[in-house]
């Protein structure tokens, strides 16, 4: 049985960043990655590559060259979890032990959970960004787009990048009305699970505009259950307080789905899972409710917080506190206020930097008005974020927001 201080599940942008800070933090620490993929993406990287921005290979970097030196990598995954043993089984059958345990497996995409998706995916205008095989055959599709509907879905909550479904469609609609011909016989639909465009009201008052500017048809409560390719259909279920739910079939040309997404089944069958099926940690200390020991971040975790990478950075300070007082003995007094950012593209060129914590209170890193589309804020999305997340934060690095005037 091989046994380390600290075993990290999950080498995605949460697992790395807190592999990096305990390095930093503890350079003698004894500290595993259970990770199989040899392949790291910037996953917040590939709406630009459904919009045309970037490449799928410019999101792209190779595990081994993101794992901190000093960093034992086990190259398999997690086949069962024991927190009572103190020990994780091994998709290879190793038995690992530990003393602390950070579980950061992030989530699955159900796409099978919609009849006829899976069939569908990648041909006849059928495309998502939400995967590193259908993100480059968005752009395929909006370029090859001569008119109809133009449809994109948004799968009910919690999904990971909650603005992502909307930022394409945005996205879209620039791009469409480039050629005013095909413009004049096109319609953009952005059809929703949820009940509202955004979450955070303060948000959603411009995105409402922004939706009314463009002349896109926002259908609220819609829920993608079937996708009927030969007929080119998208199957809705409608759910509207005070009425009965009622199906509505969608014709598309283009379609991009958002898949329904959950903790991964290891997880949820897992004596670790809360009745979500993510990990049951508190949602300011990142800390198991009954294995004191163990501690999750970033989608897999429980904490009602948007799934984001930019609330990785804002949870990764607060796990590790807390986890190097568990192994000294202690309580870290280390706690998470539900920060997390979603910079809402609006259009080629323009952004709404979205900032916000569990109050769903602005929480704007910048000393300007967040609810404003910017240029300033594409570059920060397009050029910053990612140089920040390769050379910063998968590095360890402190968030940058402490050195803003004014932010803590």
């Amino acid at each position: 049985m091989g046994h380390h201080q600290v075993l990290i599940v999950g080498g995605g942008a949460a697992g790395i960043t807190v592999a990096a800070r305990l390095k930093k933090a503890r350079p003698s620490l004894d500290l595993a990655i259970l990770e199989p993929a040899t392949d790291h993406y910037y996953q917040p990287g590939w709406t630009l590559v459904g919009g045309g921005v970037f490449s799928l290979e410019q999101t792209r970097r190779s595990e081994a060259s993101l794992i901190p030196v000093g960093v034992t990598w086990i190259r398999e995954g997690a086949a069962a979890f024991d927190p009572a043993a103190n020990t994780v089984t091994t998709t290879g059958g190793q038995t690992l032990s530990y003393d602390a345990l950070v579980v950061a497996t992030g989530m699955k995409l159900n796409w099978e959970a919609i009849k006829g998706l899976p069939e569908a995916l990648g041909k006849g205008g059928v495309c998502s960004n939400y995967s590193k095989d259908f993100a480059a055959y968005t752009w395929e599709c909006i370029q090859n787009f001569k008119g109809g509907n133009a449809v994109f879905t948004c799968a009910p909550m919690p999904i990971k990048c909650p603005g992502a479904p909307q930022k394409i469609a945005y996205l879209a609609d620039d791009a469409i009305k480039r050629d005013p011909a095909v413009a004049a016989k096109s319609k953009v639909i952005y059809a929703t699970a949820t009940p509202g465009i955004f979450g955070v009201p303060t948000y959603a008052a411009p995105l409402r505009e922004v939706v009314a500017r463009k002349g896109i048809d926002a259908r609220y409560g819609h829920t993608l259950i079937e996708v009927r390719p030969s007929s080119k259909e998208a199957v809705f279920k409608v759910t509207k307080e005070g009425e009965e739910p009622k199906e509505e079939v969608i014709a598309y040309e283009l379609l991009h789905v958002t898949p329904p997404m959950a903790a991964p089944d290891v997880v949820a069958s897992s004596p670790l899972a809360a009745a979500s099926g993510f990990v049951d940690v508190g949602k300011h200390n990142l800390q198991h409710v009954s294995f004191p020991n163990v501690f999750a971040i970033g989608d897999v975790s429980g904490m009602p917080n948007s799934k984001t990478a930019a609330a990785v950075r804002g949870q990764a300070p607060v796990l590790v506190t807390n986890l190097l007082a568990q192994l000294d003995g202690g309580q870290g007094d280390g706690s998470y206020d539900g920060y997390s950012c979603c910079p809402l593209i609006t259009g080629y060129g323009k952004t709404i930097m979205a900032e916000f914590n569990y109050e769903q209170q602005p929480t704007p890193s910048f000393p300007l008005d967040p609810t404003k589309e910017r240029w300033s804020m594409w570059v920060m999305k397009t050029v910053v974020l990612p140089w920040v997340y390769w050379n910063r934060m998968l590095k360890g690095a402190d968030h940058e927001r402490r050195f803003i005037p004014g932010v803590k």
